[in-house]
């Protein structure tokens, strides 16, 4: 038994190793040459995206409300060798929002407009870009916060893959969507949800 499951072990490491080499082999940094600019990106599903949209070749500016929270991520992605820097910003002021522009909403609906608004003539002038807005799954189906392991199993048993999300699995979903692979793709949707309920 114990052969078995050591041998188990090995070949579970061993796939993994071939999984992320092949892929790693087939990405081939297809962000190379590009600028990624990430707004709330110092923990969670932003700092995963940040991460991911370095390690696929963008040059990545990252950001947040507080000084010491993009000085720890910027020295966190950077000690991973990944090209990043970061500045502070608070996407609901106009000086703020400006001065991360020239780097490289009212919250939620106003301020994605005007963060927007102010991307798109850089985009412009570099002749391409990608726009990739991120919310919460409970825009469609809001749900309760889990503050227990009741509440929690409840949810993941909701859930058609029966495990709740990681902010990496929202990670690759938009560094596919800001590569040349993606550049007929605009105006979509696209739900990283696990499975819930996902439609108005």
């Amino acid at each position: 038994m114990y052969k078995v499951g050591l041998l188990l072990g090995v070949c579970a490491r061993s796939w993994k190793s071939i999984r992320m080499a092949s892929s790693k082999v087939a990405r081939r940094d297809p962000l190379a040459n590009k600028v990624a600019l990430v707004t709330a990106s110092t923990e969670g599903i932003g700092l995963a995206i940040a991460r991911r949209l370095a390690q696929d070749g963008a040059r990545v500016v990252i950001s947040s409300r507080k000084q010491q929270n993009v000085d720890r991520a910027v020295a966190a992605l950077q000690g991973e060798g990944l090209s990043v820097t970061g500045t502070v910003c608070h996407v609901g002021k106009a000086e703020d929002r400006e001065r991360l522009v020239a780097m490289i909403l009212d919250i939620n609906v106003k301020a994605t407009a005007l963060m927007t608004k102010a991307v798109v003539p850089e985009m412009e002038k570099r002749g391409s870009g990608s726009i990739v807005i991120v919310a919460s799954i409970a825009a469609y189906s809001p749900f309760p916060l889990w503050m227990d392991e009741a509440r929690e199993d409840a949810i993941k048993e909701a859930l058609r893959i029966r495990r709740l999300g990681k902010p990496e699995d929202c990670a690759g979903i938009v560094s596919f969507l800001c590569s040349e692979d993606a550049s007929y793709i605009t105006g979509e949707t696209v739900v990283v949800g696990g499975g819930a309920p996902s439609h108005l």
